[in-house]
């Protein structure tokens, strides 16, 4: 089966997700430049949600310390480990992950930079707890077999502790990254194909970037003529914008059971995903500046579709020409009612069968509103109840 999440997300002034000059990201899609949120900072805010573990159980650890929780592992196992033992396996730990020239030249000119003396694994890695003891394991098997010093484990092969780690071919993913992925450049882990597809988030409309100027004042400065110390104490400026986003996903359930075939619950977790997956993305925004702007909101439209032909199909030019900016436009319901149009455009000319296509739109409502071939839901309980039958 392919499930597919299309969703509608109107936003305040806002600074979601910033490139690297600190501006809003955008893109140019249609000939107009569109506000932007990259699937890195959609993924990463999903993720990371309460609702994520809540809903879906425990995730991955993604981190370069591997080698650190190695060597914890080995102390809960009941090892003293010297500190030079446990550089030693720390270091060991590390090289199981490859990276080429450049990178570690540029890793050694942090390492110089920062002055860290602690190792880590070149590139980043979504581990679940089986990874790090079978790791465990294989570099205990060495201590026993006398390997105490420093010496004998920095000539460890490399290859003999990967060959090791084959053995526990068994381990279970993570259910993050049974949807997510993971790419790893060690034989010693898994490479995970993802169960999911994420677009970038594209506004409906062109973009209008816009800059708050804003100072702060020191509480104990009066300002007045007598005092020296007069103005602000501090002048900074920030960017935002104010977008309408359409967010575009789509989960493979065949991979996503073929990602979990080892993990003991796999075919209950298998069942939660699309109800679980609508929740977090309705509920969960980008966590980018919200302190200063606090952009929270909820859908005002979501889509479910599923089909048995793994045909995906983004509905995102319906905005390929932007909806305008006019105060007679409203905004809201033109953004709907252009991917309603879209549907039905896409439907009676391509001819690909939709099983099912659930459509959830609270504020715009009556002709036109909704495509021909869907169900209606009422609520968003009343579209997850429809997704789960």
């Amino acid at each position: 089966m392919l499930y597919q999440i299309h969703m509608l997300k109107n936003y305040p002034p806002t600074c979601l997700n910033r490139d690297e000059t600190g501006m809003p990201k955008t893109c140019y899609f249609g000939g107009a430049p569109r506000g932007r949120i990259s699937s890195q900072c959609l993924k990463h805010a999903w993720r990371t949600s309460p609702l994520f573990g809540e809903l879906l159980g425990e995730k991955a650890i993604r981190t370069r310390k591997l080698p650190e929780l190695v060597a914890e592992c080995l102390k809960e196992k009941g090892h003293e480990l010297t500190d030079d033992l446990k550089k030693a396996i720390e270091k060991k730990v590390a090289s199981i992950v490859k990276n080429n020239e450049k990178e570690e030249q540029k890793e050694k000119n942090i390492k110089d930079k920062k002055k860290d003396t602690a190792y880590k694994t070149p590139q980043i890695i979504a581990l679940s707890p089986d990874d790090v003891d079978a790791l465990a394991d294989v570099m205990e098997a060495c201590i026993k077999e006398g390997k105490f010093d420093a010496k004998k484990i920095s000539a460890i092969d490399v290859n003999n502790i990967i060959r090791e780690m084959k053995k526990f071919s068994d381990r279970h993913v993570m259910i993050d990254v049974a949807l997510f992925g993971r790419m790893v450049t060690s034989n010693a882990f898994v490479n995970v194909e993802a169960a999911v597809q994420t677009a970038h988030a594209l506004s409906a409309h062109a973009v209008n970037q816009e800059s708050d100027y804003f100072t702060a004042v020191d509480d104990l400065v009066s300002g007045t003529e007598n005092e020296g110390d007069k103005g602000a104490a501090h002048i900074n400026d920030t960017d935002y914008n104010s977008c309408c986003y359409y967010h575009y996903v789509a989960i493979d359930s065949d991979q996503l059971a073929k990602n979990l075939e080892n993990s003991p619950d796999a075919k209950e977790l298998g069942k939660k995903v699309l109800p679980a997956f609508i929740k977090i993305m309705a509920y969960t925004n980008p966590s980018g500046k919200q302190n200063s702007f606090a952009g929270q909101v909820l859908p005002d439209l979501l889509c479910v579709e599923i089909k048995e032909k793994k045909i995906p199909v983004s509905y995102v030019n319906a905005y390929a020409k932007p909806v305008r900016f006019a105060p007679s436009t409203d905004l809201i319901k033109e953004s709907v009612t252009r991917l309603s149009d879209e549907i039905n455009m896409i439907d009676s000319t391509y001819g690909l069968e939709v099983k099912k296509r659930i459509w959830f739109s609270p504020r715009v409502k009556g002709e036109g509103a909704s495509p021909k071939n869907c169900d209606i839901a009422a609520t968003l309980d009343d579209m997850l109840k429809k997704c789960l039958d």
